[in-house]
Parts: structure tokens; sequence; C-alpha cells
């Protein structure tokens, strides 16, 4: 009787954790619910996936979450077409206009630090793959990143392959949205899939 109460307490225990710790889509396939768009570059949904591609201004733009996000594991998939210069920001935040705040884990043509992480308006690069980490991108195809952030820590991986590791007290206090970036220059396109959050 006493085991099958510890068990019984046990799993409520566990439900309980794994309740804190549910996987939420933050694109559902079919419209921009639960973002905002920044700038005038473009962001719309084809077949089931997120487009961003640069508008006639050629500027900056980003589509960023309604919600702030603190801890939490980021799951998703890209596809560069063109140019595919982007990246996924974390813990940011829109002083104005199309002026970021925050850190960006780049999303860029082979070659160019994807995975890698960068200091909009601030210290630029903290950290870049290093020369196994640069060949982790599939060009032309479809690639999955995973991004982890807690506290003053943030890791990234690229299909599978842990890409840098940073420990930075700037980024433990920072706060804000997660959001899409479309660079300036023009010529840009990118799909996006599968966007998935657990919060911790």
């Amino acid at each position: 009787m006493k085991n099958k109460l510890i068990g019984i307490i046990l799993t409520i225990c566990l439900g309980s954790i794994t309740g804190f710790a549910q996987t939420t889509k933050l694109f559902n396939g079919k419209n921009l619910d639960g973002w905002k768009a920044y700038g005038t570059e473009k962001w719309y949904v084809e077949n089931g996936e997120l487009i961003s591609e640069s508008g006639p201004d050629a500027q900056y733009g980003y589509l960023g979450t309604e919600k702030n996000y603190k801890d939490y594991i980021l799951t998703l998939e890209f596809k560069q077409e063109a140019n595919g210069n982007s990246g996924v920001f974390i813990r940011s935040f829109i002083e104005e206009g199309v002026k970021i705040n925050g850190w960006q884990v780049e999303v860029a043509p082979k070659g160019n630090h994807s995975g890698g992480i960068y200091e909009s308006y601030g210290r630029g690069w903290l950290i870049q793959p290093d020369e196994k980490g640069e060949e982790a991108l599939k060009e032309g195809e479809w690639n999955k990143m995973k991004i982890k952030v807690v506290g003053s820590k943030i890791t990234t991986w690229l299909n599978g392959q842990k890409i840098v590791a940073l420990d930075d007290e700037k980024i433990g206090k920072g706060e804000g949205f997660i959001a899409l970036q479309i660079h300036d220059g023009g010529g840009i396109k990118v799909r996006w899939k599968n966007i998935k959050v657990k919060e911790l």
C-alpha cells in the first residue's frame, strides 16, 4: 500500500513538472497570429510555411512574438533561398523603427557563421562556429536549428550538431521576445516551419 501511494505521488509530481514544460507551436502554419512585424519587409504564409522576404525598401525587418520568453528551448526549421541572410533573436526588443536590442543566433549563407551569436548595436560577434561548425549548414535544403537559453547560458545546435555554447552575464539579464530577421540589402528570402518553444 505504501509503495502504491508513493507511486501515485510520483506520478502526480512528474505530471506537474511535465505540465510546466509543454512544447508550444509559435507558428500555426496558417497565419501570423501571435506575431508582430516591424519594418516594411515581407512576412507571409505559403503552403504551411512562414516566408520572410525582402521588400522594395531593402531594409532590416523583424517578426517578433507578441509574448516575451526568458528560459526555453526553441526549435525550428529554415530553408534559405536567394541570399538567405537572416537570424533568430532571443531576449530582444525593438527600441524604435527597426533598431533592435538583443542577441541574434545567425542564419546566413555557408561560411558566414550560422549558429554563432551576435549582439546587435552592441559588442558585435560574441562567439562564432569553429571550422566543423561552419560545415553544418545544408545549402538549399531544410535545416534544423535548436537554441537553449537558460539564465546566462545559451547553446545552439544545427542539424543535430552542437555549434556554440556561451555564458554571458549581459545575456542573463536580457528580456524580450523571440524574433526572426530579414537582413538589409535586398534579395533575401528564407522559409521557416515547425517553430516551437518549450519554456523551462
